[in-house]
C-alpha cells in the first residue's frame, strides 16, 4: 500500500496516492546520483553548476502560482503564503548561484613555515535529504542548491503527504539542465531510507523534521559514520521587556506566531511578558489573534488555513486538553473542528504544566508573566530546544544582555519574519546540530581539504 498521498486537509479527500519505490528502483537512484557525482561533480566548473542553479531559480518564478497551488493542497498553507514561500525558495536558490566562487574558492592560510597553505573545498559525494511538510520548497532550496553548487549529487525524499510538490521541485532541476543523477526525487519508505543510509556510496544524511525523525536518522548515521546535519523543532520564546510600541509589538507577535498556520518550527510559541506590561499584552493580544481569519486557504484573506492534516489538529487538540487538565486557562480559542484548529491562547501554565516543555506545532500560543529580565531569561531557557528566540526591549544594552544570556542559535531583536537567504539558520540543544542558509551552509557537506606546498 502507498503511504504517499496528497489528502486535502480542507475537506478530507483523498486527491491522490503514490506507490514507494520498489527496492530495485531505490538501488537505481543510488547508483544513478553516483554517476552523476563522478561524471558530473566532480568533473565539472563552479561556474557552469551555478548557471544550472540559477536556472533553477528562474524556474521557480515561472511557475510560482503551479507550485504553490500544488502545498495549498498538499498540507492547507494559505495561498498567499505559498506563494511567498515559492519566491524565497527562489531567492535562496539565486543566492548560491551568486555567491558560488564564495563557497567553491580556495582559502589561502598563513603558516608559520615557508610555502603555502590552502583550504580547498570540493564535494563528498551522494547525499541523503529528508525533508518534511510545512515548507515544501523552502525546505529543499537551502538543503539541494549549496550542495549542487558545490558538486554533491542530491537523493531527496519528501514528506509523504507531499509527493507533488516534491515530483515538481524534481521537474524543475530536471529541466533547468541538471544531468540524470544530479538531483533524485525518492518516495522511500523508512525502511528503504535507512538502507539508503547505510549505502557506502552516500556521503551524508540531512533531516528536517521532528526530534523523533532526527534521532532515529541520527542512530542509523552514526552506525555507518555517515555525516548528519539536523534543523528539529523549536519552542522559541517572545520576550517583551520594553516597547515604544505595544501595538506594533503584538501585531508582529501575532503575525509570527500564526505564520503558516502557526505550524513553523522557528516561530515564537512561548510569550514572556514583563509584568507591568502583561496585562495590556494579553488583552491586545488575545484580541488580534481573534481577528486573524480562518478558513479556505485558496481564499484571499485566509489567515489561518487547515493544519497539515486531521491528525496534526488532533494532537495540537490533545496536547491543549491536556494542559488546561493541569491548570492552564483557555484565553482563546481550543475547540477543533475537523483539520482546522482557531488562533488560541493560554494563560496560567507553570512548570509541572507538560506543556510548558512541549512544541505547539499549530496557531496556539502560551503567555507568561515574569518580574524582571532575570525571570525571563530563566523561563526562555526551561525547554530542551533552543532554535530561535525573539527580544522586544528599548534598552541596547539590554539587548546584547539577553542575546548572551539566550541558549538559542538565533536571537531577533525587535524584529520577527526576517529570514533572509544570506543568514545562517539552525539551533542548539535538542534543535539540531547544523546550520542551513548562508555561507555556512555550504560547509555543511564539503571536504575542506588541506593542501601544503614547501
Amino acid at each position: 500500500m502507498s503511504t504517499y498521498a496528497v489528502v486535502n486537509p480542507a475537506t478530507g479527500e483523498t486527491l491522490a496516492t503514490y506507490p514507494t519505490m520498489t527496492d530495485a528502483e531505490a538501488a537505481a537512484a543510488v547508483a544513478a546520483a553516483d554517476d552523476a557525482y563522478r561524471t558530473w561533480g566532480r568533473a565539472s566548473a563552479p561556474a557552469e553548476r551555478a548557471e544550472l542553479v540559477r536556472r533553477a531559480a528562474q524556474l521557480h518564478r515561472e511557475r510560482r502560482e503551479e507550485l504553490a497551488e500544488i502545498v495549498v493542497r498538499e498540507m492547507g498553507k494559505p495561498l498567499s503564503a505559498a506563494l511567498g514561500e515559492v519566491d524565497f525558495a527562489a531567492d535562496i536558490t539565486e543566492y548560491y548561484a551568486d555567491n558560488y566562487e564564495k563557497i567553491t574558492g580556495d582559502t589561502p592560510l598563513d603558516i608559520l613555515a615557508e610555502g603555502t597553505a590552502v583550504i580547498r573545498r570540493s564535494p563528498l559525494g551522494v547525499l541523503l535529504g529528508i525533508m518534511p511538510w510545512n515548507f515544501p520548497y523552502y525546505q529543499v532550496a537551502r538543503f539541494a542548491a549549496p550542495n549542487l553548487v558545490i558538486g554533491n549529487t542530491i537523493l531527496l525524499k519528501h514528506a509523504p503527504q507531499c509527493p507533488e510538490s516534491a515530483a515538481a521541485i524534481a521537474a524543475i532541476y530536471r529541466d533547468a539542465g541538471f544531468p540524470e543523477g544530479a538531483y533524485v526525487d525518492v518516495r522511500l519508505t523508512n525502511e528503504q531510507a535507512a538502507t539508503v543510509i547505510a549505502d557506502p556510496r552516500v556521503q551524508g544524511v540531512s533531516v528536517t523534521g521532528s526530534e523523533r525523525a532526527g534521532a532515529a536518522v541520527a542512530e542509523v548515521a552514526g552506525r555507518n559514520l555517515k555525516k548528519v546535519a539536523l534543523e528539529l523543532g523549536g519552542s522559541d520564546p517572545f520576550i517583551v521587556l520594553s516597547t515604544d510600541d505595544l501595538d506594533a509589538t503584538v501585531d508582529m507577535a501575532v503575525e509570527a506566531r500564526l505564520d503558516n498556520n502557526g505550524q513553523s518550527c522557528n516561530a515564537p510559541k512561548r510569550f514572556i511578558i514583563i509584568e507591568e506590561l502583561y496585562d495590556a499584552f494579553l488583552e491586545k493580544f488575545v484580541a488580534a489573534m481573534a481577528a486573524a481569519p480562518l478558513g479556505d486557504p485558496f481564499a484571499d484573506d485566509t489567515v489561518i488555513g487547515p493544519l497539515s492534516s486531521l491528525a496534526a489538529a488532533e494532537r495540537l487538540e490533545e496536547q491543549v486538553n491536556r494542559a488546561v487538565a493541569q491548570g492552564a486557562t483557555v484565553e482563546l480559542g481550543g475547540a477543533r473542528e475537523g483539520a482546522f484548529y482557531p488562533a488560541t491562547v493560554l494563560t496560567g501554565v507553570t512548570a509541572d504544566n507538560d506543556i510548558y516543555r512541549e512544541e505547539l506545532f499549530g496557531p496556539a500560543g502560551v503567555v507568561y508573566r515574569v518580574a524582571d529580565e532575570a525571570e525571563a531569561v530563566a523561563v526562555a531557557n526551561a525547554t530542551s530546544y533552543g532554535l530561535g528566540s525573539y527580544v522586544f526591549t528599548t534598552d541596547p544594552e539590554q539587548a546584547d544582555r539577553m542575546a548572551d544570556a539566550i541558549e538559542a542559535g538565533m536571537v531577533y531583536v525587535n524584529i520577527v519574519l526576517a529570514d533572509s537567504p544570506e543568514l545562517p539558520f539552525g539551533g542548539v540543544k535538542r534543535s539540531g546540530t547544523s546550520r542551513e542558509m548562508g555561507l555556512l551552509a555550504a560547509d555543511e557537506f564539503v571536504n575542506k581539504k588541506l593542501i601544503r606546498v614547501a
